[in-house]
């Protein structure tokens, strides 16, 4: 069974191979997205206050996210790097470290949903039926998020050994049931108690709990590339020093998003809490054009480190270019929509004359940062699978700390709002022009050298 992965990762045309490892988890993370919007189109049903305590949850959900997707960001290259070096005993020790590390950190979770939600709110607003609504919802999903959790890691098990179709049906069917069951909690249909913004958390940690179960089933039953054996494990030092290594990086870069998340609320706030709503409402919308990229680079991290580890610099240099080729690509479709139908776009959520007059600006300037944020994704990438994932981190902080915020604040120093979208175009031209000098660095020390030496190639700690 090892032998075949090997073939499909080794000699399988690049191209296909990466549209076959990518199309499942693209159209996984489409649906994905659909759920998310649509948990707040029902939300608005309920009125704007709602919406706007679920925009306000968002920098905690993304450290959720963050943390998951970080430590699998670990999990998924140490793991495809192992098995491209045929070491199995370290690649069935990393899929078990791996779901030892994502239990403790839903225990952070859990102490933040019980202890924290109420005073997270307060820090972003004084409007009690905000805080309440928020309160009801954050504190849900933080303490349940056992289930996302379970099915990161579960679901990178499975993309680590090119199942990525095995992830197609846990995502979709979290996802369809997340849609089913927001109306049902949140307005109280067929007999179900009506739980308001409440019923929009329970919703969505019911879907990741179940998507969860199926991952972690079908890698016990489908995924023979990898051995879970609780029995006798121990953590081993070097092997979680790894995951970290090269996932915190990436952890960092992903909760820096929840930090700029939370700066840019209170900008807005100050203007109108309508604002604030536009701003998570762009979220909501802009993941129908970057999860689609995201799938890519899901499908994109196992191709890379597997030839990375088995010496392929011809095959990782083309994969790279065929992944940028896809992503401009689906980035040219969102800047085309975002600038032809804001308004459209706004209406699925209930937009009242003041949100069209801040939104229809925001859509429309706010997406001319998508064309470098592609390429800047895909080298980001690039950098984790080689253990360089530091310069993503570098770059994430320097466009969302050191350039957005402070651009942010300066232009809402104008009073008015329109000026403040500008900071996300500006600071994407500095982080592309980072990312092209960071390209260049990996690639005389590391990318050049993959395939000269069998075990130590050169560069593996490019930052020094």
């Amino acid at each position: 069974m090892e032998q075949t992965k090997e073939n499909k990762m080794g000699t399988m045309p690049v191209n296909k191979l990466l549209v076959t490892m990518s199309l499942p988890m693209m159209i996984s993370m489409l649906v994905q997205a659909l759920y998310n919007v649509v948990d707040s189109i029902f939300v608005s049903r309920i009125n704007e206050n709602a919406l706007t305590a679920v925009s306000l949850a968002f920098p905690i959900q993304t450290l959720m996210i963050a943390v998951a997707g970080g430590t699998c960001v670990g999990i998924n290259a140490v793991l495809s790097k192992a098995l491209g070096e045929k070491e199995q005993e370290r690649a069935d020790n990393t899929a078990v470290s791996g779901i030892v590390l994502m239990a403790v950190s839903y225990v952070l979770f859990l102490l933040v949903g019980l202890f924290a939600t109420r005073a997270f709110y307060l820090s972003q607003t004084n409007d009690v039926q905000i805080v309440e609504f928020g309160v009801q919802y954050l504190s849900i999903v933080c303490s349940c998020s056992f289930g996302l959790f379970a099915q990161f890691v579960f679901e990178r098990l499975l993309q680590s050994t090119g199942r990525t179709f095995y992830i197609m049906i846990t995502q979709g069917t979290g996802a369809i049931i997340n849609i089913i069951l927001d109306p049902i909690f949140i307005f109280g249909l067929f007999g179900v108690p009506k739980m308001g913004v409440a019923g929009a958390a329970v919703a969505t940690v019911t879907g990741q709990t179940i998507a969860g179960t199926i991952a972690l089933v079908i890698n016990f039953k489908k995924n023979e590339d990898i051995h879970i054996r609780f029995k006798g494990f121990r953590l081993e030092r070097e092997i979680v020093g790894m995951i970290y290594k090269i996932g915190v990086p990436s952890m960092i870069m992903q909760a820096i998003g929840s930090v700029m998340t939370y700066g840019m609320n209170l900008i807005l706030i100050s203007f109108t809490p309508t604002a604030t709503a536009v701003f998570g409402v762009y979220f909501k919308l802009q993941s129908f054009i970057f999860m689609p990229v995201f799938g890519l680079n899901n499908g994109l991290v196992p191709i890379l480190a597997y030839n990375y580890g088995a010496g392929r610099r011809d095959r990782f240099i083309q994969a790279m270019k065929c992944a940028i080729l896809y992503a401009v690509c689906i980035m040219v479709i969102g800047v085309v929509i975002f600038q032809t139908i804001p308004a459209v776009l706004l209406g699925f959520f209930e937009a009242s004359d003041e949100m069209l007059r801040i939104g229809v600006p925001a859509l429309r300037v706010i997406c001319i940062s998508f064309l470098p944020a592609a390429f800047g994704i895909v080298c980001g990438t690039a950098f984790q699978a080689l253990g360089n994932a530091v310069y993503s981190m570098f770059v994430s902080i320097a466009r969302q700390l050191v350039v957005l915020l402070p651009a942010a604040y300066l232009l809402a120093l104008s009073g008015e709002v329109t000026y403040v979208w500008w900071a996300f175009p500006i600071a994407e031209v500095m982080s592309l022009a980072m990312t092209v000098i960071f390209l260049i660095r990996v690639n005389s020390r590391v990318i050049r050298h993959i395939g000269e030496e069998a075990k130590e190639r050169p560069g593996a700690d490019a930052v020094s």
